[in-house]
């Protein structure tokens, strides 16, 4: 997936791109990414690039179902993260995630990134559905995935997270 939205450049999370992450180069990521700024905490979830770099080693075919970086289009700055949790289910069921920089917050970006996952997810055919997960209480990721039209599905216990919150959004 490789989109550009009214406020967003979404890039696929190559394999080299995630080498860099890893690595923690951000000079080279920067120069790699055509010289783009890096905004202050545009990654909060760090742990998560090493598996998804070493998934991606196995297995590259399947890049568009992972990682992507997500590029203020007029500040040309790596604001945050999006992406989906792997490729479709084989109930046609795909996860979607998104970050982003403290300092890009409550401007609409999470939900212009999360748009476009779902539009790219449904623009497959083998996607039947959407699932997000989010923390247990009402927060600004809750009232993202509610106006993308997600729904409540259930509370769950997650090991390292304890009570989440899954939401669910079927094909129309």
């Amino acid at each position: 997936m490789n989109s550009t939205t009214e406020h967003l450049y979404i890039v696929p999370g190559t394999l080299p791109l995630m080498n860099l992450i890893v690595a923690e180069d951000w000079p080279g990521l920067s120069s790699a990414l055509g010289g783009v700024d890096l905004a202050e905490h545009w990654l909060h979830f760090p742990e998560a690039m090493f598996w998804m770099r070493e998934y991606l080693q196995e297995h590259p075919d399947e890049a568009d179902w992972w990682s992507h970086l997500i590029i203020h289009r007029k500040d040309i700055r790596l604001i945050g993260t999006c992406g989906f949790k792997g490729s479709p289910s084989p109930d046609g069921v795909v996860e979607i995630g998104y970050e982003i920089a403290d300092g890009y917050q409550r401007q609409g970006l999470a939900k212009e990134a999360a748009r476009a996952l779902v539009e790219h997810a449904f623009a497959q055919p083998a996607v039947q559905s959407i699932t997000a997960h989010t923390l247990a209480e009402e927060n600004a990721s809750v009232a993202v995935l509610r106006k993308l039209g997600f729904a409540f599905a259930e509370e769950v216990f997650d090991i390292e997270d304890g009570r989440i919150w899954k939401w669910a959004l079927g094909r129309t």
